[in-house]
């Protein structure tokens, strides 16, 4: 039999009973639909922590205090603070392979100014900090050296901060007060949006290190320190020389183990990106079981098919239809029915991650292959489950099957 007029044969069968077939097509339409839709907002998720890495700051390198062993007990990264503006000048002296160097001395604080008072985040920074997070001003400037060697009560706020005090004024030259410290703005700090943490970056007041130290903080130790190479191609050597300035720092032995932690932004990404790569897998997990049932489905309704066409499979066999073209004929059925589901799945998925995305704003993305092997992985489903019932068909014998009734 040629494959037009199987084609022909089985479309007709097909659209013979319209609604059997969208019920029958209706598992692997929701399958493949929930399978694009969850590896969109993976895919998405992941690239907008990918953004969010990169909006970080150029080649950043961040360092954080180690961990802390008690009793054989570790108390995890950060338990153990020896970071120190030591650190931080040594660094600055000896390296050769940093293009900046900035303690970050963070502290909460309520700030009054402009049209009322906000809680915000106030970072004690150095002048290499524009740098390392490659921050530009929307306007005025950053602080300078002077003001950084002086502890100049200066600072630069960010554009939620700038929003809820001065919404409808540049504040560059007002004043603001911070624990009763009154500062002067000298720049807005340009938007950055969220960080891969979902914090948001433009709350923030920024101001000299050693105007933060002396006036708010008063902590000897320092949370954190950020650097940044002059090139992606020097980090894992910049990280290696950081590690060995920072154990001659802290006058650690050979057989210490750092009492610090040294990371770039690719760990910072891989341990972002990691928990989004399980989630999307086990949501894909969940989609494929949807459409393993609509492959179940279309085996039981081919089975269906089978035993109600018998005699019609008898009179085919009978003007000379070979057992070959039967299995094939029904099985082009089940292989069309899962395909046309597969496509109105992609369908499904495309207008859900674009509805999902209007609604809440989350970011999507949809990549040519994810499309294929769906609509591969469906059309193996087809094959698959439509074969056993289109082997049943063809090992009927003519005689017993024109006498069917």
């Amino acid at each position: 039999m040629k494959r037009t007029v199987l084609a022909k044969v089985a479309t007709q069968s097909i659209l013979k009973n319209k609604m059997r077939t969208l019920l029958t097509m209706l598992g692997i339409i929701i399958g493949v639909g929930a399978v694009i839709l969850m590896v969109a907002i993976g895919q998405g998720a992941q690239g907008q922590i990918q953004s969010q890495i990169q909006g970080l700051g150029t080649n950043l390198i961040v360092i954080t205090a180690g961990t802390s062993n008690q009793g054989g007990v570790s108390h995890g990264a950060g338990s153990f603070n020896r970071l120190r503006i030591d650190d931080v000048e040594k660094l600055q002296r000896e390296s050769v392979l940093l293009a900046g160097v900035s303690p970050v001395i963070a502290s909460g604080a309520q700030i009054i100014g402009g049209q009322g008072n906000w809680r915000g985040r106030i970072n004690g920074v150095s002048t290499d900090y524009a740098v390392i997070r490659d921050w530009e001003t929307t306007s005025g400037s950053f602080f300078d050296e002077s003001d950084q060697r002086q502890a100049a009560r200066v600072a630069v706020i960010g554009e939620t901060v700038k929003n809820q005090l001065w919404p409808d004024s540049d504040p560059v030259g007002e004043r603001v007060q911070i624990r009763n410290v009154p500062f002067q703005i000298i720049g807005v700090l340009a938007p950055k949006g969220q960080s891969a943490e979902g914090n948001d970056q433009d709350d923030v007041i920024l101001a000299p290190y050693t105007t933060v130290q002396t006036r708010l903080s008063g902590r000897t130790y320092i949370p954190q320190i950020l650097a940044s190479t002059f090139s992606p191609d020097e980090i894992v050597s910049a990280q290696e020389e950081i590690a060995s300035i920072m154990r001659e720092s802290h006058g650690l032995a050979a057989w210490e183990e750092d009492d610090f932690t040294v990371r770039n932004q690719a760990d910072l990404a891989d341990a972002a990106q990691g928990t989004t790569q399980v989630m999307t897998l086990l949501l894909s997990a969940v989609a494929g079981i949807s459409l393993l049932v609509g492959g179940i489905g279309i085996m039981n309704i081919m089975l269906v098919s089978v035993t109600e066409r018998t005699r019609e499979i008898g009179v085919r066999m009978a003007i000379g239809a070979r057992g070959s073209d039967v299995l094939t004929q029904f099985l082009v059925e089940s292989v069309v029915m899962s395909a046309i589901g597969g496509l109105l799945g992609v369908a499904l998925g495309f207008g859900g991650a674009r509805l999902l995305g209007d609604a809440t704003g989350w970011s999507t993305a949809i990549d040519a292959p994810t499309v294929v092997i769906a609509l591969v992985f469906s059309g193996a489903i087809g094959i698959f489950f439509g074969f056993y019932p289109a082997r049943q068909a063809a090992a009927l014998d003519p005689i017993e099957a024109l006498r069917y009734e």
